[in-house]
């Protein structure tokens, strides 16, 4: 029998001294340094404020509204400064000059995209919204070219919008100028669209497996920014053992992609490699092309669809939700657009994209929405691909940036009015005044590729609306510019009557 370990009694001694508190006490000491260490700032790192051990700033923020935190900070600490959120830090950039600087002048520096935990699961980094280097340099060339191609350029896109419009006419006329709710009515017409282009089909109105992939990426949307899917984007390894909102994410998430893959599944069954009816079709063929070796795999033409499907509904659908609202709260401007709209188009035809230049007053309302809605308020984020400075500060590779959209869109130099709804802000003398200060679509290499489509579905939708219906608050209600905040800001739920014309 081996020998019992002879202690000295000294360390025996010390070993049997030694409390469970002063462990604990050790542990403590021993995670606030290693915290400290892992999240110490570079020299000349961005300001920020006083930052909690474990997890930073989260103590800062408002959860229903961060852009007034951000605001405040900025106010503070000017048009560049830092937060600490759990194991994250962002910096973010404030005012036109700043934003300019890190989208176009150090474009190519800022051209990544981070990876972001709850982000992650909708915009796979196979994707068009969240890759980087070559795979989003040729995906992206590929799906404008694509979409070229199927009529952005063409008459074939405005005839696809122009179809959409008669029918969103017809189910709002249907309603009988009785109170509704428009928002499943309007993400089923813009949907359409871009289903059109990817899938060569649209979907009626009443299609159940549609309207059932619409509201769960609504639902996805609007469980963006809940508590539970912040902190999973802070503590992700943590975080995703614990039930919450990020948990149905994940879970609708996963059903939109089956939806998808069978439109794919269904696209190989009957492919024709010598005609493309749609975007599917294209990228097959690109497959085809690639032999499997490069970019072109079937795991980003899934990826890709459902970045084209989210980005193409859920932005233009949310904007127009916007501007119903605001016209039936402004009366008086609603009644200017469809004065417009009988003086240029009238009511026997519809309108056309080429009305757009004789109706300055209509396009700066557009503008206007567009402004007021800021449904983007942060931006996509940016990802800093090697060191470099930013208005003296260092930004070190691998730094996230967030661009502040709302600096620029509610500045007062910039806006005569920036928290009024408007649409002055938009006409010089009688025309359409285009403002530098104005990026709804974000500007440089990354901004929207859907920017073109977007711009004359809001045109169209907007005026094919106005042109037969006066929208109005229900009897004994009263309007609110209250948002509900998702990856979007979107007008919280309201109903509206639509009086036919």
């Amino acid at each position: 029998m081996p020998a019992e370990p002879h202690h000295p009694p000294m360390l025996r001694f010390l070993w049997e001294s030694i409390s469970f508190q002063m462990l604990l006490v050790f542990l403590i000491v021993f995670l606030l340094v290693a915290d400290y260490m892992k999240n110490r700032k570079p020299k000349h790192f961005p300001p920020s404020p006083f930052s909690l051990p474990f997890v930073g700033h989260i103590y800062l923020l408002n959860f229903s509204n961060p852009q007034l935190t951000v605001q405040k900070l900025s106010e503070k600490y000017g048009d560049i400064f830092s937060l600490q959120m759990g194991s994250v830090s962002y910096v973010f950039i404030n005012g036109l000059q700043m934003i300019k600087e890190v989208l176009v002048n150090q474009g190519e520096i800022f051209i990544d995209r981070p990876q972001i935990p709850v982000d992650g699961t909708i915009f796979s980094t196979a994707g068009l919204v969240a890759s980087n280097g070559q795979l989003w340099k040729q995906q992206r060339r590929f799906t404008l070219t694509t979409l070229r191609n199927f009529g952005l350029r063409k008459r074939g896109l405005e005839e696809r919008i122009q179809e959409e419009c008669r029918c969103l006419v017809d189910v709002f006329r249907e309603e009988q100028g009785n109170p509704f709710n428009p928002h499943f009515k309007i993400s089923t017409a813009v949907s359409n669209i871009i289903c059109s282009i990817i899938f060569g089909n649209r979907f009626d109105y009443h299609n159940e497996d549609f309207q059932k992939m619409l509201q769960l990426m609504d639902e996805a949307v609007s469980l963006h920014s809940t508590i539970m899917s912040q902190l999973y984007n802070s503590f992700p390894s943590i975080i995703k053992y614990f039930p919450g909102s990020h948990q149905t994410i994940f879970k609708n998430w996963g059903l939109l992609k089956c939806f998808v893959k069978e439109k794919i599944d269904k696209h190989k069954e009957d492919w024709n490699p010598s005609e493309s009816r749609d975007f599917i079709d294209s990228y097959l063929q690109e497959i085809a092309k690639d032999n499997g070796s490069g970019i072109f795999q079937e795991e980003n033409l899934v990826a890709c669809t459902l970045d084209l499907l989210f980005a193409g509904t859920e932005t233009t659908s949310t904007t127009i939700r916007w501007a119903l609202l605001y016209m039936a709260m402004y009366p008086e401007i609603q009644a200017r657009v469809q004065a417009e709209i009988d003086a240029v188009i009238g009511q026997a035809r519809q309108p056309a994209l080429e009305d757009r230049s004789n109706m300055p007053y209509t396009n700066a309302v557009i503008h206007e929405v567009q402004r007021k809605g800021n449904i983007l308020p942060f931006n996509a984020p940016r990802l800093a691909v090697k060191d470099t400075v930013l208005d003296g500060f260092h930004i070190p590779k691998g730094t996230v940036l967030l661009t502040n959209l709302t600096s620029v869109m509610f500045d007062k130099n910039e806006w005569e009015t920036p928290d009024t709804f408007n649409p002055g802000h938009f006409l010089k003398d009688g025309q359409f005044w285009k403002r530098e200060a104005f990026m709804p679509f974000s500007v440089g290499k990354r901004a929207c590729l859907g920017e073109v489509l977007a711009r004359s579905e809001l045109f169209l939708i907007f005026t094919a609306l106005l042109q037969k219906f006066t929208f109005q608050a229900p009897p004994g209600t009263t309007l609110s510019i209250q948002f509900k905040l998702g990856i979007t800001i979107a007008p919280q739920p309201y109903k509206i009557s639509a009086t036919p014309r």
